[in-house]
């Protein structure tokens, strides 16, 4: 079994759900709230029953979702293990060989996404990120498709069209340091044992 290494939660999923399920849950409170004007009407409820209960389901099928949000806010994480890095969100999880990994290197969010080439939204998304340093781990090849990737995960995940991960987590150089160490002793060629290797050759000799 492949050594495992910490798990480094992603600030850039983080941010996503703290931004959206609020949202979320405003929405199911909105349709709830639609749906009290059907209700209190003693006519239309007891005639046309469907309309404040789809409202009310709907809205209490919303609700659900944004606290489902809320509890996975920081389930998404990556791992080094010794043969390869974990990449996990609730929807996606990815086992990167190492021998994909050409090279990492630091560099600020600030850097990979200047603010003036973002869009307004995009912009408010980073912008308590800005400063921090992520780690972009350049790659041969993606394990699986790019358009698979982009579906699943952030746009702030690729900073450009080349195969990589930008990796964003709170320890970047206990996160670095980890997975170096892990890719340089999981990338060690067995040593070779001679033709006459045995467990008897072990034996202490008298």
């Amino acid at each position: 079994m492949a050594k495992a290494g910490r798990r480094y939660p992603l600030l850039i999923y983080t941010r996503m759900m703290d931004r959206w399920w609020p949202a979320v849950f405003c929405i199911g409170l909105a349709l709830i709230a639609l749906a009290w004007p059907f209700y209190s009407d003693l006519y239309t409820r007891l005639t046309e029953p469907w309309r404040w209960m789809t409202a009310a389901g709907l809205g209490a099928a919303v609700i659900f979702a944004s606290l489902i949000m809320l509890a996975v806010r920081k389930s998404a994480y990556v791992q080094p293990f010794s043969d390869h890095l974990r990449l996990a969100t609730p929807f996606l999880r990815l086992s990167i060989s190492y021998r994909r990994i050409r090279r990492t290197t630091t560099a600020t969010m600030y850097s990979l996404f200047p603010p003036r080439t973002l869009s307004g939204t995009k912009r408010d998304i980073l912008e308590p990120l800005a400063n921090l340093t992520a780690v972009v781990i350049e790659l041969n090849s993606y394990p699986v498709s790019a358009a698979t990737l982009k579906f699943f995960l952030s746009p702030f995940f690729f900073k450009d069209k080349t195969p990589h991960f930008v990796i964003l987590v709170q320890n970047w150089m206990g996160f670095s340091t980890e997975l170096e160490s892990m890719r340089v002793s999981g990338n060690e060629p067995a040593r070779p044992q001679p033709d006459n290797y045995s467990i008897l050759s072990r034996l202490p000799k008298k």
